[in-house]
């Protein structure tokens, strides 16, 4: 029987189909009897799962990271889709077939891997190009910086995701440098490349992508100035000055200090890779946050926890898309957003940042 896919399930549907559990989570309802949240994911994407009967007995079945077996029904409530889970049974890993749980990008790898080597390619300075040679000949290195994602649930989070969004950078760095003058392309293009390349150690993504014990501890910033600095010292007469420029790309790229930032960017180049990486990051996470809720027929989003707002899915062109944004009893924002009452809720929405450091639901980083 072929599988049943997130990406196919709609309200009312039955379900029965094998997932991998994301997050588990006991929660106790307000009259007292304990219930399950689940997070069910496969490569087409996430899905929540209610558990409200036997609770205590079937937490004792399964654990996250495992494959489940699930039987319920789907349904849409406050405009997501969630399903009420009559059976749930686990898996064993040899029963399934990972290629169907994990997301993948996109865009095709070896086609990313082939613009990979024709960016470098490109590259003038002698310097830079030697370091980006020296990465690409390291086969381990590169297995792991094509197939990494980019974050565990900001953007870009699927395998691929940080090529994926590497290479997007180095697209805007090339539509950017002409409209200026004075800027070092070379040194934009090979931070663009490197800027998270610390990643490929921060997190794991052999199941559910989560944070490894290197990345709660160094975090990527300080895994990618060590990779670089590995691979620097491979190349002779590497100039001393270049090495610390490029290093503060890496260290200043989240731009400020309350996103985990060591340093504030203090270079032209460097300003413009922290906001060029800022601008790749929200419009990947908003699409795909729009993306998740296709069973939805309200022209707004489900208000997005980390941009504290809900979104507008339409922009005047639906007749083009695939998406229609037909005007329901869905057409207004479930509430109208609260003005911040005090200082730190203002500064908050007026952030919009998208580093995950000072957000209560990525708290399970430290």
């Amino acid at each position: 029987m072929a599988k049943q896919f997130v990406a196919d399930i709609k309200d009312r549907d039955p379900v029965n189909a094998v997932f991998l559990v994301k997050d588990k989570i006991m929660a106790m309802a307000k009259n007292g009897k304990p219930y399950m949240n689940l997070r069910l994911m496969d490569k087409s994407g996430e899905l929540d799962a209610k558990i409200w009967d036997n609770v205590d007995s079937l937490d004792k079945l399964f654990e996250r990271d495992d494959f489940v077996q699930v039987r319920g029904k789907a349904s849409v409530y406050l405009n997501k889709l969630q399903v009420v889970v009559a059976e749930i049974s686990r898996i064993g890993e040899e029963q399934v077939d990972l290629a169907d749980f994990l997301p993948e990008s996109p865009r095709d790898n070896a086609e990313m891997r082939q613009e990979l080597t024709g960016v470098v390619a490109s590259i003038a300075n002698p310097h830079l190009r030697a370091l980006m040679d020296a990465f690409l000949a390291d086969e381990p290195f590169m297995a792991l910086y094509c197939k990494a994602p980019a974050a565990k649930g900001m953007h870009h989070v699927y395998l691929g995701g940080l090529l994926e969004h590497s290479l997007a950078l180095v697209r805007l760095v090339k539509t950017i440098v002409p409209l200026y003058g004075g800027i070092n392309e070379d040194l934009l293009v090979v931070g663009a490349l490197l800027h998270d390349v610390g990643k490929i150690h921060e997190m794991s993504y052999e199941r559910a992508f989560d944070y490894t014990d290197e990345g709660k501890l160094l975090g990527h910033i300080t895994i990618g100035v060590e990779l670089v600095e590995e691979k620097i010292r491979l190349v002779p007469g590497f100039p001393r000055e270049l090495s610390m420029l490029l290093k503060h790309m890496l260290l200043s790229h989240h731009g400020q200090y309350e996103y985990g930032s060591p340093k504030r960017p203090k270079t032209v180049e460097a300003t413009i890779l922290n906001y060029l990486d800022d601008m790749d990051s929200k419009i990947n996470g908003i699409r795909s946050h729009m993306a998740r809720e296709s069973a939805s027929t309200s022209r707004w989003t489900a208000h997005h926890r980390l941009y504290d707002r809900y979104f507008f899915k339409c922009n005047g062109m639906e007749e083009e898309q695939e998406m229609e944004c037909v005007r329901d009893e869905t057409c207004e924002p479930p509430h109208r957003e609260q003005p911040a009452t005090t200082p730190a809720a203002k500064r908050e929405r007026q952030s919009f940042g998208n580093q995950p450091f000072k957000t209560l639901e990525n708290l399970d980083l430290f």
